[in-house]
């Protein structure tokens, strides 16, 4: 028999490892696996951060636990993810959220600031998605494994926005989340990302104070990204109602990127 709407976006005994997630859309995404049923493993080098966001998520009666490290680290990205699966024998779930940037003319951009960037979006998000198939989900035969890429990895800047290790990473993520679905889908793992537009959170706040009421006028729905936007997309590439989804980057901008 066919199993109900229900059936198919319920999360029950799933195991989630949310990078990045004590704040901002990794914590709404790791909310929104929660709710769906998941238990939630949020990793962050803040401690306090993680306890915060952890217990926030247990009022809302979600199993959730922290994992601290800095994804800059190849060391303690093994050493996260090695006492992660030694807790609960696997992971069914990543979300590789954990991102950062970087404002800079290209021209004066600093060589650090790029590696930087490059490490947190595109090093460490390879690294954890392979620890993870090797360790867990290709021996397994099951993954679900939901990038974070943005509308910027889809086009270059405007002028104004100078992010361009920024634009280059999400570039990059969207290029990693097709090939890992072409080679992993055989072990019944499917690698999918988000590409959200504009969300106010901690990264964009300058910008979208200074120059917020003009790209609301570029976007069709005419608002920012809130903080339930990203919920249903989430549930759908996390859960079998998305079973047959792989190697697909889904824009959630408000129509941004369908205007040019």
């Amino acid at each position: 028999m066919n199993r109900t709407i229900h059936e198919l976006f319920n999360l029950e005994d799933r195991i989630a490892l949310v990078t990045g997630g004590s704040r901002g859309l990794g914590l709404q995404i790791a909310q929104a696996l929660g709710e769906a049923g998941a238990t939630v493993i949020l990793t962050a080098r803040n401690n306090k951060d993680l306890e915060a966001a952890c217990s926030m998520l247990r009022e809302r009666d979600i199993v959730a636990l922290p994992v601290a490290g800095n994804v800059e680290d190849a060391a303690q990205i093994a050493q996260m993810c090695a006492a992660t699966l030694a807790e609960h024998g696997r992971v069914d779930i990543l979300v590789n959220n954990a991102g950062a940037t970087w404002g800079c003319p290209a021209e004066d951009h600093p060589l650090e600031a790029w590696d930087k960037v490059m490490n947190i979006n595109v090093r460490a998000v390879f690294l954890f998605s392979q620890y993870l198939a090797r360790h867990s989900m290709i021996p397994r035969r099951y993954g679900r494994i939901l990038m974070m890429s943005s509308v910027r990895g889809f086009r270059g800047n405007m002028p104004g926005h100078e992010t361009v290790a920024y634009n280059t990473s999400k570039a990059a993520v969207i290029n990693m989340t097709r090939s890992l679905a072409g080679e992993w889908g055989r072990y019944g793992i499917t690698v999918n990302a988000l590409a959200p537009g504009w969300f106010p959170s901690r990264m964009t706040q300058s910008i979208l104070a200074a120059k917020g009421k003009g790209m609301i006028t570029r976007t069709p729905l005419g608002r920012f990204g809130g903080d339930e936007d990203l919920k249903g997309a989430s549930v759908l590439f996390a859960s079998d109602a998305g079973r047959h989804i792989t190697g697909q980057v889904l824009a959630i901008d408000g129509g941004e990127s369908a205007i040019g």
